[in-house]
């Protein structure tokens, strides 16, 4: 048995990727996107028809261009796996709660018309306070929600008390920043700070009985992965699925409801003073999560300009 075979009887494996010929190879249960992958996918002359129709569908509503593109690969995607794909709200947004709220229900309205149906989707939306309580709201109409550019314990807290289906802490992005602060090539598995968060957030969320799931996303290297084996879920890119699947052996779970319930922790209650106190704390997340909503807006920038010139 392979290191993938092994460490799906412990987790759920997704496909980080808007490649859908990767994500056919591999045939994870669920798939996220986002602007940066959509960029790379859409340059992609295999996927010049899904580009070609977003712009045809969009009739000159340049607006509604890239609703349309996300939609279409989303649901291409959606005949290789047998879940729910995620689907990135703009970037630009991630400060303006209505506006999440207005572009989350304009993603579903266009996947519904595709006879696609909404449990099978997941609205992507950042970590900040605006963007939880957009969720909280989401949720409450049944629109799922996957919480993205998620990197402190606050924002972990923040979205399991918002009912949030799903939220994604970033592994790599958390490894790079103390490895970068700390000047060092590396960082042992064992003292891994990305690691560590997805750790301390699902014991916290399996101690205190919350809904929402954790997946771990973003990863650096196959031992960060193994070093989650147990978590809900884990987003995997190609390039990583393929490390492991060349890999022999056993993987042995390291993350278990019943090992959370030993842990002795706090339950907190955030409101949205606390909250934006407690993320503030920590100088890594509020590094990460600017420098990642800078990074999505850059690359849907890039993408609707893309898109334009196919239009014209």
């Amino acid at each position: 048995m392979n290191q993938l075979e092994s460490l799906r009887k412990h987790s759920i494996v997704v496909a980080d990727t808007g490649d859908i010929d990767a994500i056919a190879r591999w045939k994870p249960r669920d798939a996220t996107t986002n602007p940066s992958l959509l960029l790379a996918a859409a340059q992609n002359p295999r996927y010049r028809p899904l580009v070609e129709d977003a712009v045809a569908r969009a009739q000159g509503d340049e607006a509604s261009i890239l609703e349309r593109l996300f939609v279409n690969f989303g649901r291409e995607i959606l005949r290789h796996v047998s879940g729910r794909v995620s689907t990135e709200v703009d970037a630009r947004l991630s400060f303006d709660r209505e506006a999440t709220i207005t572009k989350a229900r304009r993603l579903i309205d266009l996947y519904e018309q595709a006879d696609i149906a909404r449990d099978r989707v997941l609205i992507k939306i950042a970590s900040t306070w605006e963007g939880i309580s957009a969720a909280r709201q989401l949720e409450r109409e049944g629109i799922r929600c996957n919480m993205t550019l998620l990197f402190s314990f606050a924002q972990g807290v923040a979205c399991a008390e918002a009912g949030a289906a799903l939220i994604s802490p970033f592994v790599g992005r958390i490894y790079d920043w103390y490895r970068q602060t700390r000047r060092v090539e590396d960082i042992p598995l064992a003292d891994d700070p990305g690691v560590a968060a997805v750790t301390r957030i699902y014991r916290y969320y399996k101690k205190f009985g919350y809904a929402t799931q954790v997946m771990g996303a973003s990863f650096r290297k196959p031992g960060q992965i193994l070093a989650l084996a147990g978590c809900d879920l884990l987003t995997i890119a190609p390039d990583l699925l393929e490390s492991l699947a060349k890999a022999h052996g056993e993987v042995v779970r390291k993350l278990s409801p019943e090992e959370a319930q030993q842990a002795v922790l706090e339950r907190l209650s955030l409101d949205e003073q606390s909250y934006r106190w407690m993320h503030n704390e920590d100088a890594m997340a509020v590094e990460k999560l600017a420098a990642g909503i800078r990074r999505f807006d850059a690359d849907a920038r890039k993408l609707e300009q893309f898109v334009a010139s196919l239009a014209r």
